[in-house]
């Protein structure tokens, strides 16, 4: 797979959620998948998506438990990440990406022990983005695997393994 593909589809990927605050998470649980928003922490997308949450909540159990996770962006068009997620405890990391907001919302400061990130590195996503009057559906799967981008198919992923 070219780099140069691999950087105009996470480019793509970059615009559609740029300027969607809020995501919906879906984790597995025993019980079947669950989804909750979660507010993506602003920066550029490189194939990971970064959230807060505290170790006290369903959603560090059951990723530690089953790290497969889905993302969905719903703005001017709609977005669905499937990936792996990772809890992540590094401070400087969690300085980094901390803002007022963050602690508006969460009630502490970022080197709280109970304030953690999720890590999802994406593997896949599929998006529609919406046009003038119909909707125009752009998938990349096949163009990156070298196959003919020209499909009938109406739904296909874009592969983001590393």
């Amino acid at each position: 797979m070219s780099n140069m593909l691999k950087q105009e589809e996470m480019e793509t990927l970059r615009e559609l959620i740029k300027d969607v605050d809020t995501a919906m998470l879906t984790t597995v649980t025993e019980e079947g998948l669950v989804s909750r928003p979660m507010k993506t922490q602003e920066i550029e997308f490189d194939g990971d998506l970064w959230f807060f949450t505290k170790k006290a909540t369903n959603k560090y159990e059951e990723i530690l438990h089953d790290q497969d996770v889905n993302v969905t962006y719903a703005g001017k068009s709609y977005v669905s990440v499937r990936g792996r997620a990772e809890i992540v405890e590094d401070l400087d990391k969690k300085k980094e990406l901390w803002s007022k907001a963050n602690e508006k919302i969460m009630q502490t400061s970022y080197d709280d022990s109970n304030v953690i990130l999720i890590k999802v590195k994406a593997e896949a996503a599929e998006y529609w983005e919406t046009g003038n009057f119909t909707k125009k559906i752009a998938f990349f799967y096949k163009r990156m695997t070298g196959q003919s981008s020209k499909s009938t198919e109406i739904n296909e992923t874009v592969e983001l393994n590393k």
